[in-house]
């Protein structure tokens, strides 16, 4: 036989172009139109219905950057529509679309007159089906039409104003396409499914099956029986031909995947908050329409959050929702507040994540759920095994790593194994999308990419429109009945991500095992961009943690003088952990949304500092000696961890040496010697009388980087960067203070446009030199580390994570470990040698790297630099301008437990009261190896003390627990304060706790009152 192949697959896209998808709907009339635009920002339904609309031109520009403007769609539908067999009546609704891209331009919504909310208006779901407006003949209602800019720009990665309000200009975006009532032929839709889903079948099948030759000559009948001057009249006959080879059922063997409707909606990214509420209501009313139309459709939603913005801007939808949960079609998963990075967020505010999380789905839906949902967070931290466990779920589902640019993961169904032990069920979908349509290109390569065939028989796959897309659509619905059991292509069937877990976890046992952190081999520039962002979540952070601490023991000391600001404290609590967003906290979002997080931690801190001065002025009454606030876990300056009172003397004072052009500081724990530029070219601790410094370098040395990532600029760093590098080493000034506390030495530089000044401090009786480094940043395309060479031979560095710390080997022997040139660390990052160490930790940075080599002496040389700033030109063309001030402290001959210590020391300064009286410490722990995370009151408003602390060192570690207070007993919990199971924790006497935990395991305790 001839080979026509080609010519039959062009003759079948051509008429699919030309004839069926304009015969989907044939009558069509225009509708009459009028209009309002809001002033400012968007208003609600019922306010913008009560406007005085005035008549709107068809086809017309609209739209400035970010405007909304409200159309008044009106019309009579004629008596014999939609009477035909197999016809309905729709309005259609073009606001200017390009559907190349659904989630990033503008959209709309449709209202009924009454202020209800019917569906979305996007590029790919711009229907209205005319039994959703109420019945009868009239055509009577709103569109709110949002013209959100198309900021991606054909993912070019170039500088653009869009992202900013101020910026984005006046000039209209978009014109008005087809608005009209048309009458559609639901024969020709189905035809045009059907074709879709053959089509894409057999162009994923390989030449030489016979089962792709089947389906071309099916569809080639179909064109032949066809009349291309009457589809209409004749697509019930092409349907005809197709039905045998779409009856055909799937191989016994074949792969299955279960579908469930996802719409990853980011809470902020290339638009800002308040867009991100209006998308989930677009969203969220498309699937409830879905839904009533197709009782198999399963829709997954993973924030807690989202449904929180709709409980309170679009009550009847949160309504019509709640009755879908319980039908068992709209299902909460993920357990979070947002699907929040895992990386920099601190190991009380990712416990929170799931508190609040799940806590909002049991309350408003009686549900809770068993999975964590990450698709897209940018790599997986090594302590989220436990946290999930702790917070009650079992299961664990991402997707992103899919984008690794070197190595490629070996499983996708799997136990992820946490830094603690603690294992976790873990699937990642091997469709590598969480946005599918289920075209049939995507269902072929899961199957083909799926890594544990012969072990397991199933995968999952999300599908929809993501990224503020709008969700599933009717004809991804149409592909997965279509797919459910047909030749040649996975079965797929439509369920919820817990019937999958339980499905697959019973299927598939003895599975492989993935030890440690998931990192992702991309996005490594994230630790480091929008550094004021990052400032104000890790300054949020340790504000609450000590709002909470000194709230708690007042609310226990004072009794009823004293109200406990709960919902206060869940406001905040519930604020920070919506900035911890996936593209928020990792500061790849536009300027606007960077804007309203840093106007947002402002607040943060404004009302916390409030709420810690009221709380700590009513524990120590009035008087008028100073006393101290230790909030940090170990004691400080005489002050017990946890406790308030009259802080002892730091010992000797600092002695201050000049050496021709060096400074020599020395406060007998540590000598500094400062050269004539301010690098730091010794740093000794008495007690091992040893140089930190590497012999001939020097440290504090502040180097510039080229930054010029191939692609997704505030998010990458590509290793090449290492090749172009300034060091500045040439100071303007240097000049010496001295302080009540010790001495500083003051260093200012310059470099590009931006000045750089630096503090390097040395206090009497610190273990640690500080540096606190101030920046006037006007650089671009640039980034910013600060580098310390240390005399060391370390094989690996430790980094602090949640609960614990994870290591990375610093050598670059296999792909996996050369891909980790940028890494994440929490407040402090440690480098050692058998019985000598160095650990350097900072206030508000999280990137880091550890290079090593070996001098002509044989000496290794471990260089620890810090990741100060970076200057992205997208999405945010002016990220990071501006003045800055980054702190740090580097403390020679540290052990973890110093290291420890140090990243508390640096995160939580000193705090002092004026009153009356000391405060014990509402808890005690008697080995600091057991470290206090948080100490607050319960959820449930009992009264009841809540304890959770975890093992510090990465060993195992015995402690016991006591309470400073009258407590009737004392019991294990989960994050959610449900009673648990939890080894090595054992209730003695008088409420004390005896703990014997495995290296970082983390406990939460409940003290009964």
């Amino acid at each position: 036989m001839h080979d026509d192949r080609r010519i039959t697959e062009q003759r079948l896209d051509r008429f699919v172009r030309e004839r069926i998808l304009p015969a989907i709907y044939g009558r069509a009339i225009p509708l009459q139109l009028s209009s309002w635009d809001a002033p400012g920002e968007p208003v609600p339904a019922a306010e913008a219905i009560r406007q005085l609309f005035t008549p709107q031109e068809h086809g017309a520009p609209w739209g400035k950057a970010w405007s909304t403007k409200w159309l008044h769609l009106q019309g009579e539908v004629p008596q014999d529509w939609g009477m035909a067999e197999s016809t309905s009546v729709e309005i259609i609704v073009d606001l200017g679309f390009n559907s190349d891209a659904p989630g990033f331009q503008c959209e709309g919504t449709a209202w009924r007159a009454d202020g209800s909310i019917i569906k979305a208006i996007s590029p790919r779901n711009f229907h209205v089906p005319l039994k959703l407006l109420g019945g009868g003949l009239s055509v009577d209602f709103y569109v709110e039409a949002a013209a959100n800019p198309d900021v991606a720009q054909g993912w070019s990665f170039a500088p653009t104003p869009l992202g900013d309000k101020a910026t984005s200009g006046d000039d209209p975006r978009y014109r008005l396409g087809r608005i009209a009532m048309a009458e559609l032929n639901e024969t020709v839709w189905e035809l045009n499914q059907d074709i879709w889903t053959l089509s894409g079948l057999m162009h994923e099948l390989p030449t030489e099956l016979p089962r792709r030759h089947e389906i071309l000559r099916a569809l080639e009948r179909m064109l032949d029986v066809m009349d291309p001057d009457d589809v209409a009249g004749t697509a019930a006959a092409g349907r005809e031909e197709l039905k045998a080879v779409l009856d055909r059922p799937a191989y016994a063997s074949a792969h299955q995947l279960l579908a469930t409707g996802h719409a990853h909606i980011d809470s902020a990214w290339l638009w800002p908050v308040r867009e991100t509420i209006r998308k989930c209501a677009r969203t969220f009313s498309n699937v409830v329409a879905l839904m009533d139309e197709d009782p198999d459709f399963v829709f997954s939603c993973s924030s807690a959050q989202q449904m929180a913005w709709i409980k309170e801007y679009f009550p009847e939808l949160f309504v019509r929702i709640r009755e879908k949960v319980k039908a068992g079609q709209f299902i909460p998963v993920g357990g979070m507040w947002v699907e929040s990075d895992t990386n920099m967020p601190g190991g009380e505010a990712m416990a929170r994540q799931f508190v609040e999380g799940k806590s909002f789905f049991l309350k408003e839906f009686d549900v809770e759920c068993q999975e964590a949902w990450l698709p897209d967070s940018f790599g997986y931290s090594g302590a989220i095994p436990q946290i999930v466990k702790e917070a009650g779920s079992r299961w664990f589902l991402t997707q992103k790593i899919s984008w690794n640019k070197v190595n490629r993961m070996p499983h996708h169904t799997f136990t992820w194994e946490g830094i603690d032990g603690t294992r976790l069920f873990t699937h990642f979908p091997p469709v590598d999308s969480y946005n599918a349509e289920l075209h049939g290109r995507e269902l072929a390569h899961a199957e083909r990419n799926y890594r544990d065939h012969g072990r397991g028989t199933m995968s999952l796959v999300p599908f929809g429109y993501g990224d503020g897309g709008g969700g599933p659509t009717r004809e991804m619905v149409a592909a997965a009945h279509r797919t459910a059991d047909l030749e040649g292509s996975p079965k797929v069937r439509m369920g919820t991500a817990k019937d999958f877990f339980t499905q697959a976890e019973a299927e598939y046992a003895n599975l492989p095992v993935w030890v440690g952190e998931m990192y992702l081999e991309m996005h490594r520039g994230t630790y480091t961009s929008q550094a004021k962002t990052k400032r104000g979540n890790r300054r949020s952070e340790h504000l609450l943690r000590e709002a909470e601490l000194w709230c708690s023991t007042a609310a226990v000391r004072l009794g009823a003088d004293y109200a406990y600001p709960r919902d206060e404290l869940k406001r905040l609590w519930r604020l920070v952990l919506l900035q911890q967003f996936h593209d928020i906290l990792p500061g790849s979002s536009i300027a606007w949304v960077h804007q309203d997080a840093e106007r947002n931690y402002e607040a943060i801190s404004r009302d916390l500092e409030a709420i810690i001065s009221e709380a700590a002025q009513a524990l120590v009454g009035d008087g008028d000696t100073s006393y101290l606030l230790n909030a940090a876990p170990h004691r400080r300056d005489g002050v017990a961890a946890l406790g308030i009172g009259e802080g002892a003397g730091s010992g000797a004072g600092v002695q201050v040496d000049q050496s021709g052009e060096s400074f020599i500081l020395d406060n007998g724990v540590i000598r500094a010697v400062l050269d004539g530029n301010g690098l730091l070219t010794s740093l000794v601790d008495h007690a091992s009388g040893r140089d930190a410094i590497a012999p001939g370098q020097t440290g504090n040395l502040l180097e510039l980087f080229r930054d010029t990532p191939n692609e997704w600029d505030a998010w990458d760093i590509e290793e090449f960067y290492r090749r172009n590098v300034t060091q500045l080493t040439q100071a303007d000034t240097i000049d010496l203070e001295r302080t009540p506390a010790g001495a500083v030495v003051v260093v200012q530089r310059k470099v590009g446009a931006s000045t750089i000044t630096q503090r390097v401090t040395l206090d009497a009786g610190a273990k640690s030199l500080g540096i606190a480094t101030t920046v006037d940043w006007q650089e671009r395309e640039k980034m910013l580390k600060i580098a310390f060479p240390l005399d060391v031979r370390a094989d690996r560095s430790a980094s602090e994570t949640q609960f614990g710390h994870v290591f990375r080997p610093t050598h670059t022997n296999t792909s996996w470990e050369a891909a980790k040139f940028e890494i994440c660390a929490h407040r402090w990052i440690h480098v050692a040698e058998p019985g000598y160490g160095v650990a350097v930790s900072n206030s508000s940075s999280y990137g880091h790297d550890v290079t090593r080599a070996v001098r002509p002496d044989g000496g290794t040389t471990t260089t620890v630099r810090t990741s100060l700033l970076r200057s992205a030109r997208f999405p945010d063309p002016e990220a990071d301008r501006g003045e800055h001030t980054l702190e740090l402290s580097i403390r020679p001959g540290a052990a973890i437990a110093d290291a420890v210590e140090e990243g508390y020391r640096t995160n939580l300064k000193p705090r002092f009261v004026t009153g009356g009286h000391a405060v014990e410490p509402l808890v005690s722990v008697s080995n600091p190896a057991v470290v206090v995370e948080a100490v607050k009151l319960a959820e449930d408003g009992s009264g009841d003390v809540i304890v959770r602390l975890y093992e510090s060192l990465g060993e195992r570690s015995a402690a016991t627990v006591r309470p400073g207070f009258e407590a009737v007993g004392a019991t294990a919990t989960d994050l959610l304060e449900r009673v648990a199971v939890a080894p090595g924790v054992t209730a003695g006497e008088d409420s004390e706790v005896h703990l014997v935990l495995r290296p970082f395991q983390l406990v939460t305790l409940r003290f009964t009152r």
